[in-house]
């Protein structure tokens, strides 16, 4: 099987691993702090502002719950986002306003957020479709204009920047996941950014129980009874830990490797499947953009893309489409906005995404090219018969 997406792992991190096992301790510890303090490099931000978590998904949970939204609130988000998102602002009390997205980029433009405001908005949740960083500096400028708090959804752009800044740093909050699908993984991880120094801080006591102060191994004592509890509101523990974090840190240091190797497979796909009849490509990236390259989509006749989908199957490729309009899902039945979600719509009958990973050969490559181009030759000339 050729797959979608495939974790690139090897000697380096399981000597990462087996130096952890050699310390004897697996926690939260210096390798998280450690880790933390390279992925704020990377990101050009303070370390105190980067929390490691246990996942991506506990990113986006405490990011709106560190909002304190109430019922009334509204949080807008593109309804082509992953379900993990709208569920963090269902709990929250507050009702999630679905924005349409450009159908050919998959990203919301400006235009689609700013539609979706209203006097009870609170914040904008904004996916970077496929790693893309789309209108980010756009979107962050109009939140700002209207007061309004935009949280990135970061998860597939660790290695995005726009103009030289990092994906993740134009809004108030960000996270990002390392799950063991995406570009640098940990196995189940995540990282959370929050801009302000206060909302850091309380994101970080929101992570690990609500303590204002960890103990345990590797802290040094903080008072005569180290073991008592400061708690002035409360958490979960949902923190990283440093056998993750191990990983984490050798994926971080070959993150040039590996972003390069999905490059160059992006570039074969664009020349292999260049003039290809009834297929369109991902748009160009804009001047001053940088991908992380998560996703490859193609799009197609509605008629035709599950039965595409269907043989390439059949022939050990796996494909899919992600992510599913959040409109149409039963949990959130109030569907579509009255001004209509049509580049959703148009999207989610028309793309498919096609294995990218480093792991990937150019043999592979063109193996996937060629199936496509048949089954689409082929499934065309049936519809049109």
């Amino acid at each position: 099987m050729i797959n979608l997406f495939q974790p690139q792992v090897g000697a380096e991190e399981l000597n990462a691993i087996a130096d952890v096992f050699e310390d004897r301790w697996l926690g939260h510890g210096p390798r998280t702090k450690a880790f933390e303090a390279a992925f704020a490099a990377h990101l050009g931000v303070d370390a105190e502002h980067v929390v490691f978590l246990n996942s991506g998904t506990a990113g986006l949970f405490l990011a709106l719950e560190s909002l304190d939204l109430a019922q009334g609130d509204e949080v807008v988000l593109p309804s082509l986002s992953f379900v993990a998102a709208a569920n963090a602002i269902l709990t929250t009390g507050a009702t999630p306003v679905f924005c349409d997205v450009d159908a050919r980029t998959l990203n919301p433009t400006a235009e689609d957020v700013e539609r979706a405001l209203t006097d009870r908005t609170r914040a904008v949740v904004v996916l970077h479709y496929g790693g893309y960083p789309g209108e980010v500096a756009r979107i962050a400028e109009l939140c700002r204009e209207r007061g309004v708090t935009l949280v990135e959804d970061a998860a597939c752009s660790v290695a995005s920047r726009v103009d030289g800044l990092a994906v993740g740093t134009f809004g108030d909050l960000a996270m990002w996941s390392f799950d063991a699908m995406k570009v640098l993984i940990t196995g189940d991880g995540g990282m959370i950014y929050a801009k302000d120094a206060e909302r850091a801080a309380r994101v970080r006591r929101l992570a690990y129980h609500g303590l204002v102060q960890p103990s345990g191994f590797g802290y040094a004592k903080v008072s005569a009874r180290w073991w008592e509890l400061d708690v002035p509101e409360p958490g979960r523990r949902v923190i990283g830990n440093d056998m993750t974090a191990a990983i984490g840190a050798v994926q971080l240091r070959r993150l040039p490797e590996l972003v390069g190797r999905r490059r160059e497979i992006v570039a074969l796909y664009d020349r292999e499947l260049a003039d290809t009849e009834g297929l369109l490509l991902p748009p160009p990236l804009p001047e001053g953009h940088e991908s992380t390259y998560y996703f490859y989509w193609v799009q197609m006749d509605p008629r035709i893309r599950d039965a595409v989908a269907g043989d390439l199957l059949a022939a050990d490729i796996y494909t899919t489409f992600r992510y599913a309009p959040l409109h149409k899902v039963p949990a959130y039945a109030h569907g579509a906005p009255e001004f209509g979600l049509p580049g959703s719509d148009w999207a989610a009958d028309r793309t498919l995404c096609l294995p990218l990973h480093p792991g990937l050969s150019d043999a592979d490559v063109l193996t996937v090219v060629a199936a496509l181009r048949k089954s689409v030759a082929e499934r065309t000339a049936e519809v049109t018969a």
